[in-house]
């Protein structure tokens, strides 16, 4: 089948069909460098690498750009708590969030722009939709976009103004047409952070930086997809749309793709519930795979509960893989194989493709890997006597490693540190304690390996271990 995507502007699942041959321009909301990215974040940057990947995989030039806000009132709230200039906080968080994206093996963006270096573009955009009549400076310096006068807006969110008047406290005195006109530029209070525009002395407001820099990064004006989390919608992706069109005159997005929520033990998470996770404290506790494999059963558009249960689901879920790839490796070691094809092989390669297809299913993708684990264990079990027998083994552990590896990103960790001699030696004892009911000696084994940094389980395929 034909790559569908579920478009958040249509409310449906539509071929995918690039605006130019086979390249894709793809633009993501990135962090705002204020703090330490949370387990919600590592979710949102994991899906969409894995739907870049997966999109690479298919045959598509994928350009990838995601934002950095590197100015924003949380970020001059945190330098003044912390008695720091603004650009030190923004320039640390920095630091942090691409050490947690080398720990979670997702690939940095082909471009990823911090707003304070494109500043000159987003004054521009402004002057550009004052002089078309679609936003007003104020004499305080700041500047609206004025909704009333873009008569699309609430299209993509599927509300109009008035339903949107509802949710909307009114503001008192404020100097805005409308409570629903959003800040483009915000005038500097003494002591912030300002750059020089034709209003005075300010910044953009956030969500102007998202236009400038999708459409300049991307060298164009429509993008073929535009990723982010659902709690986005509205407003930052409506005013994105907004303040984009009524300035080019074009659609400024074909796709809208956009992931569910995270919570913890079902409550949203909070520093102040003590729910607050960061990726630092998580890959401390879990395994990078073990929080992708959780990722993975969910379908990305699905909301999603962290939890101690779920760590343990996606940690026997991924025992089945190394219970697997040990047994394979016993067979074909030191061996020089030629792949061979089998049908029940070319069968679950086909349906994780179809399943990858259906909107990026990953639960589907997955259940089509389990598959092909479970039909491989069983014709090492029962297909000795075939002449063609360590070729279709080789054949099928090599297409799950590609689809697990390639695309799911797991295993890097392993694939990246091999087991030296002796930790072998002594997996393989312990495989023969076993079999010999030493269980004495395979107690004392499980512990050795332990303080290497092996731990192993027990499972009806037999002996699995992973890297602590």
């Amino acid at each position: 089948m034909p790559l569908q995507i579920y478009n958040s502007l249509t409310g449906k699942k539509e071929d995918f069909v690039p605006l130019s041959g086979n390249d894709v321009r793809m633009y993501t909301c990135g962090i705002t460098v204020y703090d330490r990215s949370h387990i919600g974040h590592a979710r949102s940057l994991y899906v969409f690498d894995v739907i870049r990947r997966y999109l690479k995989f298919s045959g598509y030039n994928v350009i990838f750009v995601r934002n950095i806000t590197d100015i924003d009132d949380k970020i001059i709230d945190r330098a003044l708590e912390t008695k720091r200039e603004a650009k030190d906080v923004s320039e640390e968080q920095i630091r942090f969030y691409y050490e947690d994206l080398k720990a979670l093996n997702v690939l940095p963006g082909d471009v990823e722009p911090k707003a304070t270096d494109n500043i000159p573009e987003m004054i521009a955009h402004i002057q550009g939709l004052i002089d078309k009549g679609f936003a007003y400076a104020i004499p305080s310096g700041d500047v609206y976009f004025d909704v009333r006068a873009f008569k699309d807006y609430g299209k993509l969110s599927g509300q109009s103004i008035d339903k949107m008047h509802e949710a909307v406290r009114i503001e008192k005195d404020s100097k805005k047409k409308d409570p629903l006109d959003f800040v483009l530029w915000k005038s500097s209070k003494p002591g912030e952070p300002t750059w020089d525009s034709p209003w005075g002395g300010g910044r953009p407001g956030w969500h102007i930086e998202c236009s400038c820099m999708s459409m300049k990064h991307l060298h164009t004006k429509t993008l073929d997809i535009h990723a982010g989390g659902r709690d986005l919608i509205f407003p930052h992706h409506e005013n994105e749309i907004a303040q984009s069109e009524a300035l080019t005159g074009m659609p400024f997005a074909n796709y809208w793709i956009h992931h569910g929520l995270l919570t913890i033990n079902g409550q949203k998470m909070s520093k102040s519930s003590g729910n607050f996770i960061t990726i630092q404290q998580a890959l401390a506790k879990y395994s990078v795979d073990e929080i992708k494999m959780f990722f993975l059963f969910s379908h990305y558009a699905s909301n999603i509960d962290f939890s101690e249960e779920k760590i343990l689901e996606a940690r026997k879920a991924l025992a089945k893989f190394d219970v697997l790839f040990y047994r394979a490796s016993g067979l074909l070691k030191d061996k020089n194989i030629e792949p061979v094809q089998a049908g029940f092989i070319s069968k679950y390669k086909h349906e994780f493709i179809n399943a990858m297809n259906d909107d990026f299913n990953t639960p589907k993708a997955l259940a089509a890997l389990f598959n092909l684990i479970n039909d491989t264990n069983i014709y090492i079990d029962q297909n000795s006597d075939d002449p063609n027998y360590l070729g279709v083994i080789y054949h099928a552990v090599d297409i799950l490693e590609n689809l697990a590896r390639n695309i799911f990103t797991l295993f890097l960790q392993e694939k990246d540190k091999e087991l030296s001699a002796d930790l072998k030696a002594l997996l393989d004892e312990r495989v023969q304690a076993r079999e010999l009911k030493n269980f004495k000696r395979s107690d004392e084994l499980r512990v050795i390996l332990k303080e290497k940094g092996v731990t192993v389980e027990d499972g009806k395929n037999g002996q699995t271990w992973r890297w602590i």
